[in-house]
C-alpha cells in the first residue's frame, strides 16, 4: 500500500451562517470588492452553527486515509481544548499520529467561519501553533519512509521549515506535491522556483499563480480556442512558467470555472462538477489531494484525475466542514457513471 504523509496546518474550526448577513459590493476605477456586513451594533442570532477539525494538514490527510492510503501526518497543536477536539476527530479515522507535534506552551490554531447565502465564506484564523513549526520538532526519518509527501500551506515561521523538508524528501525519493502557501509567495518567484523543481505535482488557485508567477489575467487579453471551450492564454503563461521541470505536472484552479493543467505536452481542462454549494471551505484541499491520489488511480490519467478531484471537491462544498463529504474512490466513480456527460478537455 502507498505511504503518503502531509505536513501543514491544523485547526478546529467554527461554522457560522446568519440570515442578517448582506453581501455589499464596492466598485471604483481599479477593482470590485465584495464584503459582507452585518448591523453595527447589533446582537444578532445565529442561523446555523457547527464545528469541526480543518487545516491543510488535517483535511488532506483524512481525504488520502478516506482514499484507502496508509496516511500520516504531521501538523502542531497546543495542550487545550481545541486540541482536545481535535485529537477526539481521528479516533474513527486511520491516520497515524505518531508524528504530530504537541507543545504545551502554545495555543492550537482556531478559525470563525463566516458562511453566506451563497455558499462562500469569509475565515477569521487564528493560526497559533500552525505558525510555530520548527525543524527539530519533524520527524524526518517519516518523511524518508513514505512514498509521496503532500506539502499543505506553511506560514508564519513554519514556513522555514519548507525548504529543508522538500529537500530532504527529494533527496531520499519521496515524491512531492507542494501547494505554496501566502508566506512562500510573497518570497518572490526566484524563491518559490527553488521550492517547485523539487515537487513532481504542484498545486496553486488563480490567484495564487498570479502571486507566483506576477502574470495578471487580463480581461481584454484574447483568448484561444481550446476543443469547444475557451482557455486564456495569460492561464496558459502561467502553467508554463510553473513548471520548471520535465516531470511536473502543474495544475491552476479557478473557483467556479473549473481548473487547468499542463504536463509540457498538453494543457488540460476541467469543469467543476455540479453540486449544491452549502460551504467552500475544504474544498482547494479536497482537489489538490484528490487529484495527487487520482493519478496512482488514474495511471497518470491528468484528465481523468482532474474530473476525481473535482467530484470529490463537490462533495466537501455540498457539506459544512472541510473533511465532511469526502467521497471514496467507489463513490466519485459512481458519480461519474451517473453524469456520463460530464468530462474534460485536452489540446
Amino acid at each position: 500500500m502507498t505511504k503518503i504523509i502531509t505536513i501543514g496546518s491544523a485547526t478546529m474550526d467554527v461554522f457560522v451562517e446568519c440570515d442578517e448577513a448582506n453581501i455589499v459590493s464596492v466598485c471604483s476605477k481599479s477593482k470590485n470588492s465584495d464584503f459582507m456586513s452585518y448591523p453595527y451594533g447589533s446582537k444578532i442570532d445565529i442561523t446555523t452553527f457547527s464545528s469541526n477539525v480543518g487545516g491543510g494538514g488535517i483535511n488532506t490527510a483524512c481525504n488520502f486515509a478516506n482514499l484507502g492510503f496508509e496516511t500520516s501526518a504531521i501538523f502542531k497543536i497546543g495542550e487545550d481544548i481545541y486540541s482536545e477536539g481535535i485529537l477526539a476527530s481521528f479516533k474513527n479515522k486511520n491516520i497515524n499520529l505518531n508524528n504530530i507535534i504537541q507543545k504545551k506552551e502554545t495555543s492550537t490554531g482556531f478559525s470563525i467561519i463566516l458562511v453566506s447565502f451563497q455558499g462562500d465564506r469569509t475565515v477569521l484564523a487564528h493560526r497559533g501553533a500552525n505558525a510555530e513549526i520548527k525543524e527539530e520538532e519533524i520527524n524526518f526519518e517519516a518523511i524518508k519512509e513514505a512514498d509521496f509527501m503532500y506539502v499543505a500551506p506553511l506560514n508564519g515561521e513554519s514556513n522555514k521549515v519548507l525548504e529543508p523538508i522538500v529537500k530532504y524528501a527529494s533527496k531520499h525519493g519521496t515524491k512531492i506535491c507542494f501547494n505554496a502557501g501566502t508566506t512562500s509567495l510573497k518570497r518572490g518567484y526566484e524563491h518559490l522556483k527553488t521550492m517547485l523543481g523539487s515537487a513532481h505535482i504542484v498545486v496553486m488557485n488563480k490567484e495564487e499563480a498570479i502571486m507566483a508567477t506576477g502574470i495578471d489575467v487580463r480581461p481584454d487579453t484574447k483568448t484561444e480556442k481550446f476543443s469547444h471551450e475557451l482557455i486564456h492564454e495569460d492561464i496558459k503563461k502561467m502553467l508554463t512558467k510553473l513548471k520548471v521541470k520535465d516531470y511536473q505536472i502543474i495544475v491552476i484552479t479557478d473557483g467556479n470555472k473549473g481548473a487547468y493543467a499542463y504536463d509540457g505536452h498538453k494543457f488540460y481542462y476541467c469543469p467543476v462538477f455540479p453540486s449544491n454549494v452549502v460551504s467552500t471551505l475544504g474544498a482547494g484541499d479536497a482537489f489538490a489531494s484528490t487529484f495527487c491520489a487520482a493519478l496512482g488511480k488514474t495511471r497518470l490519467n491528468i484528465g481523468l484525475s482532474l474530473m476525481y478531484a473535482s467530484v470529490n471537491s463537490s462533495c466537501v462544498v455540498s457539506e459544512f466542514g472541510a473533511t465532511e463529504g469526502l467521497a471514496t474512490f467507489e463513490e466519485i466513480e459512481e458519480k461519474l457513471k451517473n453524469n456520463p456527460d460530464y468530462t474534460y478537455l485536452e489540446g
